[in-house]
């Protein structure tokens, strides 16, 4: 009865990460549209940040309760099964398409990121409080300069739902207060539920982090690129998983390393190699005259989920 409970708040968890990131994104995007914030801005800073959340808030509430392992495996499984799963399900629904930008500016600095992380880990053993000062700075930069971009090119803007008569600043605080509380108490559940089956399963936190709690914090993003597919919206789903791959590194993994330095045992090595493959794999196969990610490369991408899965396990 007791494995069956963790199920339960396991699952009751990943359910509270997702609605109340929903509801921050929304009540934090429309409170700022109302106070006149430029939405290519909005777009950049509140949705990409709530896209990241379930994966900051269970990251951040690991390594306050000590569970390391957890912080870190939860960003590379998270970033793994974005490119390979999503991505690999989503081309094979509809080829996705890739924007300039993407190809130009978002995979490569992914890919230089991806690798400072590995650097940083190697080098001292620990994602360092000044390894996540880096990791903010250099997400501040980034931001700047997508917004000064998108400014020349609106076109390359995300579109962000703006605020109407009916959206009282006392209502969008609560949806903002709910949320915040949803994702808080729901990454403590989450985190607590995913240790103790660890234990009970003789399980390492660093194989439960890849896994379950990454899947579950990945959902959304699963969702979302999904839904785009099926409705031949590609453009927006390599980008989006490209982007919140650079935010995990970056905002959750730089956020949790600041609050409490982050250990990099060596098992993250071979991780974090997979995960700059994957974003390296993404370019090489969308490297073609349409600039699609075609339903064969989804194939490829399942295929070596697959084996790296079944590494896991073994």
């Amino acid at each position: 009865m007791d494995i069956l409970l963790q199920v339960v708040l396991l699952v009751v968890g990943f359910v509270m990460l997702m609605k109340g990131a929903d509801w921050f994104v929304d009540g934090a995007s429309k409170l700022a549209d109302k106070f006149g914030i430029p939405r290519i801005v909005i777009g950049l800073t509140i949705v990409a940040f709530g896209t990241s959340a379930p994966e900051a808030a269970v990251s951040i509430s690991a390594a306050l309760q000590g569970s390391v392992d957890l912080a870190v495996s939860n960003v590379l499984g998270s970033n793994i099964m974005n490119v390979f799963l999503i991505l690999g399900i989503a081309s094979i629904i509809y080829p996705l398409a890739v924007k300039n930008t993407c190809m130009k500016i978002d995979i490569p600095f992914t890919i230089g990121v991806s690798v400072l992380m590995l650097v940083c880990g190697q080098i001292g053993s620990q994602i360092s409080r000044v390894d996540g000062l880096i990791f903010w700075a250099l997400l501040a930069i980034y931001i700047v300069y997508m917004i000064v971009l998108t400014k020349k090119s609106p076109s390359e803007a995300e579109e962000v739902e703006g605020a109407d008569e009916d959206d009282k600043i006392w209502k969008l605080l609560l949806l903002i207060l709910g949320g915040g509380a949803c994702i808080v108490i729901g990454s403590d559940v989450t985190v607590d539920a995913a240790t103790e089956l660890a234990k009970f399963f003789g399980m390492s936190e660093r194989l439960i982090g890849l896994t379950i709690v990454a899947f579950g914090t990945s959902l959304p993003e699963l969702v979302t690129s999904c839904v785009a597919a099926s409705k031949k919206e590609t453009d927006i789903a390599v980008g989006n998983i490209v982007g919140s791959n650079l935010f995990n590194i970056l905002f959750v993994l730089g956020s949790t390393a600041v609050i409490h330095p982050i250990a990099y045992i060596s098992d993250y090595l071979f991780d974090n190699v997979v995960a700059i493959i994957a974003v390296v794999l993404l370019f090489v196969f969308a490297l073609n005259k349409e600039k699609k990610l075609k339903r064969w490369g989804g194939i490829v991408f399942l295929v070596v989920y697959a084996v790296y899965f079944v590494n896991l396990l073994i």
